[in-house]
């Protein structure tokens, strides 16, 4: 059962939204809300996170943000809150905050470097050698240069860019969010591998498989995927793992203008909804 969905540590260009679980528990959420340009956009949450940072967002705008709650095959919810982030020009009114303490020292960012370079992604590690981040953000232009957003929990020090194109330039800038302040960033380049030997996807949304790491002793394998609960602006699809674990996937597809888009899920989930 979903509880209250509130906004909060809003600036000018994010903003933090909390929630409560009061019964039950959830498979994962998903935070779904329109940008600057109308856009719809949709941010993964874990099934045992009750709080998330939106980045990327516009100043002196309204929000309206809908989370919903992933149990099994069904799709609970919405729950809803408004948020009109700070103003560009000067710092947010006070008001606009909860009262927080601040961390006893500031925390400091590394190294951002690149690896596991494959046609259409990137694995990103970084370090961070002084204090404790609450979270990060990934941002880097496609290949169409719109600027892409990829938030990462405050605990990970890696993460895959899925969505890719083959033999592309990328520079990808990491910021790191603690309290009201984003320190950073930290940059890295990367030239994704060719992509002359990758098979054509044979439909709408193709499921990848993202490994990582030491391989473990059986290869894992991907069984069938299916779409389900199909609204006039959303597709929930569903897949099977016959045989072993995968540290994540990634749901590619091409949206109405021919953009490509990538939606990445956590490993142990085998159900997202594509709004």
């Amino acid at each position: 059962l979903l509880g209250e969905l509130t906004a909060s540590h809003i600036t000018p260009d994010s903003v933090q939204l909390e929630w409560s679980v009061p019964e039950g528990a959830f498979d994962s959420f998903t935070v779904q809300y329109k940008d600057a340009q109308g856009q719809p956009q949709v941010l993964p949450v874990d099934g045992g996170s009750r709080t998330v940072s939106v980045p990327g967002l516009s100043p002196s705008r309204r929000y309206k943000f809908n989370l919903y709650g992933m149990w099994g095959r069904k799709r609970l919810g919405p729950i809803s809150t408004d948020a009109v982030t700070g103003e560009g020009c000067c710092m947010p009114c006070p008001s606009a905050f909860e009262p927080e303490k601040e961390p006893p020292s500031e925390p400091h960012l590394g190294d951002l470097t690149a690896s596991h370079i494959t046609p259409d992604s990137v694995q990103l590690e970084w370090s961070v050698p002084e204090g404790t981040f609450d979270s990060f953000t990934v941002q880097y232009k496609d290949a169409q240069g719109q600027p892409q957003v990829l938030p990462v929990d405050g605990g990970s020090r890696t993460v895959t860019v899925p969505g890719l194109s083959p033999s592309h330039r990328y520079k990808f800038n990491l910021y790191g969010m603690w309290g009201r302040k984003r320190l950073g960033p930290i940059s890295t380049d990367a030239i994704t591998g060719e992509g002359c030997c990758v098979p054509c996807p044979h439909s709408l949304h193709s499921l990848v498989s993202e490994k990582s790491g030491k391989e473990p002793p059986s290869k894992p394998r991907l069984g069938e995927l299916t779409a389900s609960h199909v609204t006039p602006n959303s597709v929930q699809l569903e897949w099977s793992v016959p045989k072993g674990t995968f540290d994540s996937f990634t749901v590619q597809y091409k949206d109405a203008q021919g953009q490509p888009q990538a939606v990445p899920v956590d490993g142990g989930s085998h159900t997202v909804t594509v709004p």
